[in-house]
C-alpha cells in the first residue's frame, strides 16, 4: 500500500479518530472502548503529552493519505533503550478495513523503531483477530507464543499472541 505516511499525532485528529473509536467493532479485541467523546479526546491528549516529555517511552503517529486524511494510528513503545526493544501497535478507520492500510501503518512502525536503533520489535494480538494476525507475518513478524488472560476486556479474559522480529543493526 503506498501513500500511506506518519505525522505526530495533533488534537485536531480527534473527530476521525473518534469515528472508529466509538465502535463496538474498532474496539472488540481491546480493553477500551467503545469511546464518547470525552474518552477519544482524553486519549488524544495523553498521546500528545508522550511527545512532549522527554522522559516518555511512547510516541502516537496518524497515519493518513492525501485521498482520505487520517486513516488510522500507530504507537511505538520502546521498553528498553538499553536493549532495544519496542512494541508496535496500530488501529485504521473501520470504513477502510482490509485495503492495505494495517499492514502500511504497521510497516512504517517497523522503520521508525529501525531509525531508533531497535533490535527487537514485537507486536501482540488477540488470538481471535485472524485480520492482525496477518499483518503481522506479511511484515516479516515470526509468532513466538500465546501469553494466557492477559487483559480482562469486556467478554472475558483475552489472551495475547506475541509476534516478533529482530532487526540486524
Amino acid at each position: 500500500m503506498t501513500g500511506v505516511s506518519l505525522r505526530p499525532i495533533v488534537l485536531d485528529d480527534w473527530p476521525r479518530v473518534h469515528e472508529w473509536a466509538s465502535t463496538e467493532a474498532a474496539c472488540r479485541h481491546q480493553p477500551w472502548g467503545p469511546n464518547d467523546e470525552a474518552d477519544t479526546r482524553q486519549f488524544v491528549v495523553d498521546a500528545l503529552a508522550a511527545w512532549t516529555n522527554t522522559a516518555s517511552t511512547r510516541r502516537v503517529w496518524a497515519a493518513q493519505t492525501p485521498t482520505h486524511g487520517v486513516i488510522g494510528l500507530g504507537e511505538l513503545k520502546i521498553h528498553s533503550v538499553t536493549h532495544r526493544q519496542a512494541e508496535i501497535s496500530y488501529a485504521v478507520h473501520t470504513d477502510l478495513w482490509g485495503q492495505g492500510y494495517g499492514e502500511a501503518i504497521a510497516r512504517s512502525l517497523v522503520e521508525v523503531g529501525r531509525a531508533e536503533g531497535m533490535h527487537r520489535i514485537a507486536a501482540t494480538c488477540d488470538p481471535r483477530n485472524g485480520a492482525s494476525a496477518r499483518v503481522l507475518q506479511k511484515i516479516g513478524m515470526s509468532y513466538e507464543g500465546r501469553m494466557r488472560h492477559t487483559l480482562h476486556l469486556r467478554d472475558g479474559w483475552r489472551d495475547a499472541d506475541v509476534y516478533a522480529l529482530v532487526i540486524d543493526t
